[in-house]
C-alpha cells in the first residue's frame, strides 16, 4: 500500500522536527492539476521559550511516467513567543496566500505510524 501524501509529508516533517515538540498542524486542501498533486501544511512547534512556524509542503505525481515522484520542503516562516500563535499563524497563512482556510489537525494523528526502520520520534543521528 502507498502512502498518502500528507504520511509521506508528515514522515519528512519529523526527520526535521521532533514530532513531540510539534503542538499543532493545520493542512490547506491539496490541489490537483494534470499530473501532479500539491499539499501544504503549517505546523507550530514550541522549542523552550519559543513559537516557532513552519510550512511543509509536497509535490507528488500522481499519474504519468513520473508516477509516485514525491518531494518535499520544510521552512521556518516565523518565530515570537509562546503566546503569539494566532498572528504567527496568520502571517503564515498571508505567506501561503490560499484562499481556502486550513483545517485543524490533531498533531498526534498527523504523524503516521513509521515504517519499520523509520524513525518518528525526531531526527535520524
Amino acid at each position: 500500500m502507498t502512502a498518502s501524501g500528507w504520511d509521506r509529508l508528515a514522515l519528512a516533517v519529523a526527520e526535521v522536527l521532533p514530532p513531540g515538540e510539534v503542538d499543532a498542524v493545520w493542512v490547506f486542501t491539496p490541489l490537483r492539476h494534470d499530473t501532479k498533486e500539491w499539499g501544504t501544511a503549517v505546523v507550530s512547534r514550541v522549542d523552550g521559550e519559543r513559537r516557532r512556524i513552519y510550512t511543509a509542503r509536497y509535490g507528488l505525481a500522481i499519474k504519468g511516467k513520473e508516477r509516485g515522484k514525491f518531494e518535499t520542503s520544510v521552512q521556518e516562516v516565523g518565530t515570537g513567543p509562546l503566546e503569539a500563535l494566532a498572528r504567527l499563524l496568520e502571517e503564515a497563512q498571508r505567506r501561503i496566500d490560499d484562499e481556502h482556510p486550513p483545517v485543524s489537525i490533531p498533531p498526534e494523528s498527523w504523524f503516521p505510524s513509521a515504517p519499520p526502520g523509520v524513525r518518528v520520534d525526531g531526527p535520524t543521528r
